[in-house]
C-alpha cells in the first residue's frame, strides 16, 4: 500500500489552507463520538439571515436562482451577500463578468491584524465571494475533501461580509460532504430547493429535502425553474418538459411552492452575458417572478416564522 502524505503536506498547497486543514485534522471527531455529541461553540452567523439555495441534481439553474434572488432582495433595499459555495463548478463569476482568464496559484489573503481576511467583490449592489475568483476560468478545483472543507470554512467565516441582512449561499448540487460540512459549521436560517419540471429533478429534489429535514434545517420552500415557455405571440404557457405526475412531485412531501420561473432564452443569455436577468431585463415576467419569491422569503424570515 502506498502511503499518501496528509493533505497539509501536499505540494503546492497555500500555507494558510494547509494550516487550516491540519487544525481540522486534529479536531476530527472519533468514530465513538458523533458530531451531535460535540460541545464546540458555534461562531456568530455572518449575516442576520443565512439562506442556502440547494438542489438534488445539477443543471436546474440553481446559480441563476441564487443570483437573481439576491438581486431582488438588494433591489428592495436590503444589504445582501452572495456566496458561491459550489467549489467544483463555481459559475457566479461568469454570471457577473468577473472571471480570471489565466490559471493562478495565488491564494494570498489580505491580513487584518492577526486574522486573515478575504476581501469580497462588490458587483450590482451585492457583496460576492466565490472560489472562482481564486481560479482561472477553466482551471479545475483539485483539492481533496479535507482541504475543500477548509476552503469552504474560510469562504464562510473569513470573508469581510460586513454583516449583511441576508447571505445567500449557492450550494453544490446533491447531499455529499460539502453540504454536510456546511450544516455542521453554520446555522442556516433556512434552505430553498430548486427543481425543474422533470421527473428526475423532483426525484433528486426529494432526496435533498429529506437530507435537510434530517439535519433540522428549516425548509423555506421550493422553486420550479424553467416552468413552461411563455409564447411571445399569444402569451400562452407551453410545457417544454413533460409534466411530473402529481404522485411523484416534490410538492406531495409538504413543501411549499414559492413560485415558478418561466423558461425563456433571456434568462440564460443574461447569465452568459455577465448581466443578470434583473439587471438586463428588469421588466420581464421572469424578473417579476424572482421579485415575488424574494418578497415571500423576506416575509417568512423577518416574521420569525422560520
Amino acid at each position: 500500500m502506498i502511503n499518501q502524505p496528509p493533505p497539509e503536506e501536499q505540494p503546492g498547497m497555500p500555507s494558510w489552507l494547509a494550516q487550516k486543514a491540519a487544525a481540522q485534522r486534529m479536531n476530527e471527531p472519533s468514530p465513538e463520538k458523533q458530531p451531535h455529541e460535540q460541545t464546540r461553540e458555534t461562531p456568530p452567523a455572518p449575516a442576520r439571515f443565512v439562506v442556502a439555495v440547494g438542489s438534488g441534481k445539477g443543471g436546474v439553474g440553481k446559480s441563476t436562482v441564487s443570483l437573481n434572488l439576491a438581486l431582488a432582495l438588494a433591489e428592495g433595499g436590503k444589504a445582501v451577500g452572495l456566496l458561491d459555495a459550489d467549489l467544483y463548478g463555481p459559475n457566479i463569476p461568469l454570471m457577473v463578468g468577473l472571471t480570471r482568464k489565466e490559471w493562478t496559484g495565488d491564494w494570498t489573503l489580505a491580513r487584518r491584524g492577526k486574522q486573515q481576511t478575504i476581501q469580497p467583490v462588490e458587483r450590482y449592489g451585492l457583496t460576492i465571494m466565490s472560489a472562482g475568483f481564486l481560479l482561472g476560468e477553466d482551471q479545475p478545483m483539485t483539492l481533496d475533501a479535507l482541504l475543500l472543507r477548509a476552503l469552504l470554512t474560510q469562504l464562510v467565516r473569513h470573508v469581510a461580509w460586513g454583516k449583511p441582512d441576508y447571505l445567500i449561499i449557492d450550494l453544490p448540487p446533491g447531499t455529499a460532504d460539502l453540504q454536510q460540512n456546511l450544516l455542521r459549521d453554520l446555522t442556516l436560517s433556512g434552505v430553498v430547493l430548486v427543481v425543474t419540471p422533470q421527473d428526475v429533478a423532483h426525484l433528486d429534489g426529494k432526496k435533498a429535502l429529506q437530507h435537510y429535514r434530517r439535519a433540522n434545517v428549516p425548509i423555506l420552500g421550493a422553486i420550479e425553474n424553467m416552468s413552461g415557455f411563455l409564447c411571445p405571440h399569444c402569451g400562452q404557457s407551453i410545457d417544454i418538459f413533460a409534466r411530473v405526475p402529481d404522485a411523484r412531485a416534490i410538492w406531495t412531501m409538504g413543501i411549499e411552492k414559492l413560485g415558478a420561473i418561466p423558461l425563456d432564452p433571456l434568462v440564460s443569455q443574461s447569465g452568459d452575458g455577465a448581466r443578470p436577468l434583473l439587471i438586463a431585463h428588469p421588466r420581464s415576467p421572469q424578473a417579476d417572478a424572482f421579485r415575488q419569491i424574494a418578497r415571500q422569503l423576506q416575509a417568512k424570515l423577518e416574521a420569525g416564522g422560520q
